[in-house]
């Protein structure tokens, strides 16, 4: 039989199943009454760099390091390091002139596209001192903050709000930057911004912005800016969240970027400053009786790397030693046995990310979202590339992450596995909203996620890792309704677009098998006796 036969068959049959000698037979048991829990709609989200419409995306980010300078007056931003310490237009080039000094018309615009998409919506503060003041380009380092280059950022004006924000004086205001939003749009509970983000990537301020803030950011700063910001959110805003630190990535997790003033902490918080963060943002709302922060807000890029490339940006589409990289990197987010190849898996294995942040939570302030706000795989121009971000989407839900981002335009076969979760049919059909029990006989080269709807069917996204090899899933659900029909949809190395290559297939017995492709992932949607196969097409609820 070639790779790639779809087949489901009464469990009857199954002794006489003649699936190909090269297929790796995986066992995949499903049941819909053990780890029963919500998945969260805002895992399957973006930075709104495109192709969120057709990834039906359910949340969005207005962030990266260009929101760390941005002035909400004049909508001037600074690319920092990124480019030559630029302030400039560049977040309203595409604008016409008459409309660029709007106040905030950047943050109006990309709120109006997430309502327009039906998600959820992050807006990045400012909190590393100062904003862009003029769109003069270059910044010397003889202009570093305080100039007349910058305007200096206080988190509350301490005085009454103005609808017209006042381009004169030496100061931009956060407050009334909600205040701002909150007049037009309502506050969050109303339709409004959902989530304010307390700036962007504070650890490497001094590396992205040294212009703003060149000197190293110590916890104490960093927990009393957040602390001071957050407050002036909620005063304005009690029913918006607040995410933060948006940490940029490991060292970041652990030290702070080594912060001047770890030292005197890291004994007590396990040489882990996330503990740190959490535990002081608890003791803030224990004082100020308000929780101040709502997501712990984290950013994930793999360090795998492959001949000294790494899997993130490497553009060797269809390298087979890039690809099983890629393939196998969500692994160091719950595999205690899996080992990325990268200084982080060479001294820190196993990294188990999520459920160790998961763990922090718990431990240090309970009651905490997390939330993944930037992250990447690469792979973009090959079947590794949906295998990999399907493969960190199923976890996600798996995990009770609440929000992720993908950092970088949603297109080729990164697109697909987005579609594969979130419109796998071309209707903006959808995963269901429950996630059940699913575990497989072979975690490292296969993975398995299932959930239910809200119209009782049973969804399977089944992954199979193996370049060369099908993989012939014998699935066992343990669901206590009968199933009756199968639906397949399935990406592969034969192109990006989500492929629909069977017609639904007659089931009994609660078994079937699949044979899936090499290197693909799949989404199987199984129906009651009776019952249509086909997701209705109900309209999304609006982000909240």
């Amino acid at each position: 039989m070639r790779p790639g036969v779809l087949l489901a068959l009464a469990a009857c049959l199954l002794p006489v199943l003649s699936v190909s000698a090269l297929a790796a037979e995986v066992r995949v048991i499903i049941d819909t009454a053990r780890d029963v829990w919500p998945i969260s709609p805002y895992v399957y989200g973006s930075n709104a760099h495109g192709g969120d419409a057709e990834a039906n995306v359910a949340a969005v980010r207005f962030g990266g390091n260009r929101t760390t300078g941005y002035n909400w007056e004049t909508n001037y931003s600074s690319a920092g390091n990124d480019w030559r310490h630029s302030s400039d237009d560049y977040l309203v080039q595409d604008l016409p002139e008459e409309r660029r000094r709007e106040p905030a018309i950047v943050v109006r615009l990309f709120h109006e596209q997430a309502v327009a998409l039906r998600a959820a919506d992050l807006v990045t503060l400012q909190m590393a001192g100062y904003v862009a003041a003029d769109n003069r380009r270059d910044v010397s380092e003889a202009e570093t903050a305080p100039s007349a280059r910058w305007k200096r950022v206080d988190f509350k004006k301490l005085a009454p709000f103005s609808l017209v924000p006042d381009t004169r004086d030496d100061a931009v205001y956060m407050d009334e930057q909600v205040n701002f939003l909150v007049n037009r749009y309502g506050q969050a509970a109303e339709g409004g911004v959902q989530i304010y983000s307390l700036d962007n990537e504070p650890a490497i301020w001094p590396n992205t912005h040294p212009r703003i803030h060149p000197q190293p950011v110590t916890c104490d700063e960093l927990v009393q800016r957040s602390i001071a910001l957050a407050r002036a959110v909620k005063d304005v805003d009690p029913t918006a969240r607040v995410s933060g630190p948006a940490l940029y990535g490991w060292t970041a997790f652990e030290s702070l970027q080594n912060a001047p003033d770890w030292d005197v902490y890291k004994e007590k918080y396990d040489d882990w400053f996330i503990n740190f963060y959490l535990d002081r943002m608890r003791q803030a709302e224990e004082r100020y009786g308000v929780r101040l922060l709502d997501l712990l807000d984290v950013h994930w890029y793999p360090e795998a790397r492959v001949g000294g490339l790494r899997i993130t940006t490497s553009r060797r589409a269809g390298d087979p030693a890039m690809m099983r990289e890629r393939m196998h990197a969500p692994r160091t987010l719950w595999d205690e046995g899996y080992q990325e190849s990268s200084w982080i898996g060479q001294w820190h294995h196993p990294v188990r990310l999520l459920p160790r942040l998961q763990e922090n939570i718990r431990d240090y302030y309970p009651g905490t979202l997390l939330a993944i706000t930037e992250h990447n795989y690469g792979g973009e121009g090959d079947v590794s590339g949906a295998v990999a971000h399907a493969d960190f989407l199923g976890l996600c839900g798996k995990h009770g992450v609440y929000m992720a981002n993908r950092w970088g335009p949603l297109r080729g076969y990164v697109l697909s596995a987005y579609r594969i979760f979130r419109n796998y049919d071309g209707r903006n059909s959808t995963f269901g909203e429950t996630s059940v029990h699913a575990e497989t006989s072979d975690p490292a080269e296969t993975s398995a996620y299932a959930s239910l709807d809200g119209g009782g069917r049973l969804h399977l996204v089944l992954i199979n890792k193996r370049l060369d090899e099908p993989a012939a899933f014998d699935i066992e659900c343990r669901h206590a309704a009968a199933l009756g029909r199968a639906e397949f949809y399935v990406v592969d190395g034969l192109g990006a677009a989500v492929r629909r290559p069977e017609p639904p297939t007659d089931i009994a017995g609660n078994r079937l098998t699949y044979a899936a492709p090499p290197a693909s992932v799949s989404h199987l949607v199984l129906s009651g006796a009776g019952q249509a196969a086909e997701p209705s097409l109900a309209p999304l609820p609006a982000g909240g």
